[in-house]
């Protein structure tokens, strides 16, 4: 046996503490595992530049907490608000298309559909190029860039006079915008234990709820104030400005505010620096990788998991797309008045922030978040269920139903956030994302286009589809949690066999999850 010296790693906070010793096997270790740590030698995780000389350290609780209590202060109330501004930026133009928006752009029969899509064109575009420039670029630097563009962008449109102009603008939002959800799920992982992850991911996500409550509220009180005193410009284009401006300034913030990762956080010690990539070693995933890897790539592609998320996000965005595209308008089809809409839509909302945030605790205490996320999506069949079944003079029963289908989301986060937790190999990681949400852009694409104008006010076939949509994600689900219960158990079997040892430093040689057999699998 030859062992690590054991020394005491020295702490600028006064701390110090004795690592236990690593044991390398040498002889039991076979000639694969020998290639295996030569072969990534050279291009092992951002973590290793924290522990260049190998030593371990254990973090006890109090010392624990204290580090989430400041990741927590510093990085999730920018993510939060960055995140639901995101949304809102999005669906802007459901607000506006009541506001006045298709008269004044002169939008002739499905010209309103395809702007809905055209934002998840150009997400579609830009998608796997931007996975690639996340994993490149620094993460933080490239996300604000993307924040501050989408803002002037959505400012933009308050200038365009006619189709064209709106196509070009949505398109280039997508674009913007399609950096956004992937690098906040590499911030997750980076930053969180898997143990953590669920719940906030389900937080700063809840802010679409956020978003959609001050988005119908500023949209209400902008109609009514323009309906009773006038205005110099268009009330719609109001909104565009508004909603621009403010996000292009949280660009700004974001650049200064986050870190790229834990070593160059201004705001933590150079001792908590290396403790807070420490505390995250359990992940078996390390802090980031630029990399690219292109068996990484072939495993992603090959990899079931990876084919069932995909399912997963084209199935749950039909409906997505329909509905932040079309809510208004379904609202106004509900027997409500176009400023009654905005009002309406807001507590639709808060069931969103509800069902995410308890979904994500829930899922993360009991340690099932696929599991406890397919209730919110149950409560979302319940209630597409009342607005097909339920008569059209019914407008308060279909307009609970409406609230109902916004507890959907829960699973679409509850994935999002297993594929921080549960895809190791920084680009296997950003792959697998990107497909997830190249599929999610194609869903959202379907999704505005079976809201035809010619099945106004009841739109039956939208509404069919999104009930066949939410039940085959449910069965989706059930089948990603198996796969993970049956890979766990594969896993288990191989770690138990005679001579497995496990490699030194194994945590930051950003293996894949199926590479590394230390690698369990979150359910």
């Amino acid at each position: 046996m030859a062992q690590r010296d054991t020394e005491k790693v020295k702490l600028e906070n006064g701390r110090s503490v004795s690592p236990p010793p690593v044991v390398v096997d040498q002889e039991r270790r076979t000639s694969a595992d020998v290639e295996k740590v030569i072969a990534h030698s050279h291009d092992a995780d951002e973590a290793m530049k924290a522990f260049a000389h190998g030593e371990i350290i254990e973090i006890d609780e109090a010392t624990n907490k204290r580090l989430l209590r400041i990741i927590d202060w510093h990085l999730m109330p920018i993510m939060c608000v960055v995140y639901g501004i995101n949304y809102l930026d999005k669906t802007t133009i459901s607000y506006a298309s009541i506001m006045g928006l298709r008269t004044d752009l002169r939008l002739q029969g499905d010209d309103y559909q395809w702007l809905g899509s055209m934002f998840y064109f150009g997400y579609l575009a830009w998608e796997w190029p931007t996975s690639i420039l996340l994993q490149r670029l620094p993460l933080a630097k490239y996300s604000a860039f993307n924040v501050l563009m989408w803002g002037t962008t959505l400012a933009l449109f308050a200038t365009v006079s006619g189709f064209p102009g709106a196509v070009a603008v949505r398109f280039f939002l997508g674009v913007f915008e399609s950096a956004v959800t992937p690098g906040f799920a590499l911030f997750t992982s980076q930053w969180y234990t898997k143990r953590e992850q669920g719940a906030r991911t389900g937080i700063w996500f809840s802010f679409n709820g956020f978003a959609q409550i001050l988005g119908g509220l500023v949209a209400y009180g902008i109609a009514v104030g323009a309906r009773k005193h006038g205005v110099a410009i268009e009330p719609w284009k109001i909104v565009f400005l508004i909603f621009g401006l403010l996000t292009a300034c949280l660009g700004v913030l974001f650049f200064f505010v986050m870190p790229d990762n834990q070593l160059n956080a201004r705001w933590l010690s150079k001792a908590d620096r290396v403790l807070c990539v420490a505390r995250v070693r359990q992940n078996q995933q390390g802090i980031g990788n630029k990399h690219y890897k292109t068996y990484q790539l072939r495993e992603a592609l090959t990899d079931p998991l990876t084919w069932a998320f995909v399912f997963y996000a084209l199935v749950a965005d039909i409906p997505n797309g329909g509905l932040s595209n079309f809510f208004s308008q379904l609202i106004v089809s509900f027997g409500y008045t176009a400023e009654e809409s905005l009002l309406y839509g807001t507590p639709g909302g808060a069931v969103e922030v509800v069902a995410l945030i308890f979904s994500g605790w829930l899922g993360d205490k009991i340690g099932r978040r696929l599991l406890v996320s397919i209730g919110g999506m149950a409560l979302a069949l319940i209630g597409m269920i009342l607005i097909v079944a339920l008569p059209l003079q019914n407008n308060s029963g279909r307009l609970a139903g409406y609230y109902l289908t916004q507890a959907s989301p829960t699973p679409f986060v509850a994935l999002l956030s297993l594929i921080s937790t549960n895809v190791a190999g920084y680009t296997k990681k950003t792959t697998v994302a990107a497909l997830y949400l190249i599929a999610y852009c194609v869903g959202n694409i379907i999704g505005p286009q079976t809201f035809r104008p010619k099945d106004a006010p009841r739109y039956v076939p939208a509404e069919i589809t999104i009930v066949v949509c939410y039940g085959l994600c449910i069965i989706d689900i059930l089948f990603i949690h198996w796969w993970c219960v049956r890979q766990n158990k594969i896993k288990a079997r191989k770690r138990s066999e005679p001579g497995y040892v496990k490699l030194e430093n194994q945590e930051w040689l950003d293996l894949t999850d199926r590479e590394n057999l230390e690698f369990e699998y979150s359910l």
